[in-house]
């Protein structure tokens, strides 16, 4: 758990403003210089602040790795996990307590690797949970090996020949789990990060927000082609839900589809406006998000950046909950609590 045993909150009262300040912790941040994940914790600390919620009404979950720090950092309930088992944990949570905010904390190898299958059943199962997924491409914590993002032919203490496995494209696994949100942002543009977790927020069900997050030791400028002064205009595609998806530097580059339903970049000035994809986070089918989300295996190049999809589907725990209620209506030798306070052996039928 945190160090506290119940957040301290300065604003304690309702509707009382909230700072900054009131989620962060006595503990020393101890991250490398130049991590990325301090402009992340920033990034969060404000925007709780911003939404609005009581620290104890918020519950952070982490599995291992440098990202799993995040409890100790965040002045609400949280609690540093088992490697990969961070979704697996959210979920009693949610479940058990709907009225918190719960969220996890994890990096591309805690959540791709050994915690692949937890992640991607909480996803497909929409329990209420708000996933950050830090991706830097690289073991961070454990000195530099290749993760399931890492792209192919990477050398790393682990590959020293070079990587032969095909990486994971985080935001297309998720949407291909049917996730009902999913979006990607970038560490050290902190407006638009807030704006995802905002969204992340409201959404009611499974979220992930995945972060290209620099690590500047292991696996320095990943990011550079999306994050570079001189290039990301060139770069970034940046989503926005009921617009065209055009981008670049002087907007003359868009995006188009294929005849086989693929995504693919075109030139403005070469194709009609009525063929340019407009963005749609809210479309019953994940088709063209996953379209959108297959532009780049690897942010070397245009790359898009923002909320893919944000639909509505049953949350898992509220289900659970009307199952519950419903049992309970039932007379007899249905009911639940009759079922639990019952002798070891009962006949069905």
């Amino acid at each position: 758990m945190s160090e506290a045993a119940e957040p301290l909150v300065t604003g304690e009262a309702e509707g009382s403003e909230l700072s900054r300040k009131d989620f962060q912790t006595d503990q020393e941040v101890r991250w490398c210089p130049g991590c990325g994940d301090y402009t992340i914790l920033a990034s969060v600390q404000s925007f709780l602040a911003e939404q609005g919620r009581l620290p104890k009404d918020i519950v952070f979950i982490s599995g291992i790795g440098c990202s799993s720090r995040f409890p100790y950092y965040t002045n609400t309930y949280g609690m540093h996990s088992i490697h990969g088992r961070a979704p697996a944990i959210a979920s009693g949570i949610a479940i058990s307590r709907p009225d918190l905010q719960v969220w996890v904390v994890t990096g591309d190898g805690d959540a791709l690797s050994i915690g692949g299958n937890h992640l991607i059943h909480a996803l497909r199962r929409n329990v209420d949970v708000k996933v950050l997924l830090f991706n830097n491409q690289i073991y961070g914590l454990t000195k530099g090996q290749y993760s399931p993002t890492s792209e192919q032919g990477k050398v790393t203490k682990s590959t020293p020949f070079g990587s032969l496995d095909q990486p994971f494209n985080p935001v297309s696994l998720a949407l291909g789990a049917e996730a009902s949100f999913v979006a990607r942002t970038v560490d050290m543009d902190r407006s638009h990060t807030a704006e995802v977790l905002q969204a992340a927020a409201k959404h009611r069900g499974a979220a992930l927000v995945e972060i290209y997050q620099n690590c500047n030791v292991f696996n320095d400028k990943a990011f550079e082609a999306i994050t570079g002064k001189l290039t990301r205009d060139a770069n970034q595609i940046r989503l926005v839900d009921g617009e065209p998806v055009i981008f670049g530097a002087e907007r003359e580059k868009c995006v188009v589809l294929s005849e086989d339903g693929s995504a693919r970049i075109a030139s403005v000035a070469e194709v009609e406006e009525s063929q340019i994809v407009v963005h749609n986070t809210s479309a019953p089918e994940p088709s063209l998000a996953f379209a959108l989300s297959r532009l780049s295996e690897s942010p070397v190049g245009p790359t898009p950046i923002g909320v893919f999809r944000d639909v509505e589907r049953p949350v898992y725990g509220d289900e659970v909950y009307r199952q519950i209620d419903e049992a309970k209506s039932r007379p007899g030798p249905d009911d639940v609590a009759g079922l639990l306070r019952s002798a070891g052996t009962w006949e069905v039928g």
